[in-house]
């Protein structure tokens, strides 16, 4: 193993002791060094999972949070020089994470909470205005094969539980919740402008989304939507969509020549 795989392995190992071949350049006990930098790079890594969620946090605790953030940072250290691309799969970390066992919905906060992240950080797109979406829906001669691109930081998530509730409720200090959180929701998330939003959704409009994001025609996504929900409302799905700036591009599927 290069000295330079032996310090990054090191690194994210506390037990383990300083690399051999490391020396600090100013005569300075090169173990105590490492011992400091060590201990920066593990507090970096936990602040940063900190930082990138906020609720999962308090729903826990500190001193939880941090002693958890650290085995993960253990186990999956950093593949990206980005520091917001850390931690991605932190949620599939907390679902089989035994100790957390008793907070059944935290690894679902952890996943709206990821895609929060990736929503802000997503590639721009210029989108289509409230009037020229309405227009060109008012206006397609086949509005069933209508294709619907959206914009690149929208994401859905699926829930046994109240997530949106749940991460609403704790957006405030000292929030006092007065929903029950067994029960299922939906999540979108979407950038507009600067600013991440999340709503709650039903599971049909989580299916009609992930539709179009996969492609499909506005027919085809409607009949997806009402396999999985009878309730699903169309006129509601889309008004939420337009109002937040979320249609980059309507056209209608291209037809393939025999």
């Amino acid at each position: 193993m290069s000295i330079q795989r032996a310090f990054a392995h090191a690194l994210l190992a506390p037990d383990m002791t300083c690399p051999e071949g490391v020396f600090s350049s100013n005569g300075a006990d090169p173990a105590s060094r490492f011992a400091v930098y060590r201990n920066n790079v593990h507090s970096s890594l936990i602040d940063g999972l900190a930082a990138a969620y906020p609720v999962v946090r308090r729903l826990v605790g500190d001193e939880f949070f941090h002693a958890m953030a650290g085995l993960y940072v253990q186990a999956h250290p950093p593949t990206s020089p980005l520091i917001c691309e850390y931690g991605s799969s932190l949620a599939d970390f907390i679902q089989v994470f035994e100790p957390a066992s008793s907070v059944p919905y935290l690894a679902d906060i952890a996943r709206l909470e990821r895609l929060r992240v990736r929503a802000y950080h997503a590639a721009d797109r210029q989108v289509l205005d409230q009037p020229s979406v309405l227009k060109q829906l008012q206006s397609a001669e086949q509005l069933g094969h209508l294709r619907v691109q959206l914009h690149p930081s929208l994401a859905t998530l699926n829930s046994h539980y109240a997530i949106v509730a749940i991460w609403a409720a704790h957006q405030v200090e000292d929030a006092i919740a007065t929903f029950n959180p067994r029960y299922a929701q939906g999540a979108l998330v979407l950038r507009q402008g600067m600013a991440v939003k999340v709503f709650a959704i039903d599971s049909g409009s989580v299916t009609f989304i992930n539709s179009l994001k996969r492609g499909a025609g506005l027919e085809v996504a409607v009949a997806n939507a009402l396999e999985n929900s009878d309730e699903f409302d169309l006129h509601q799905c889309l008004t939420l969509l337009i109002s937040h700036d979320a249609i980059t591009h309507l056209h209608l599927e291209q037809k393939v020549s025999p």
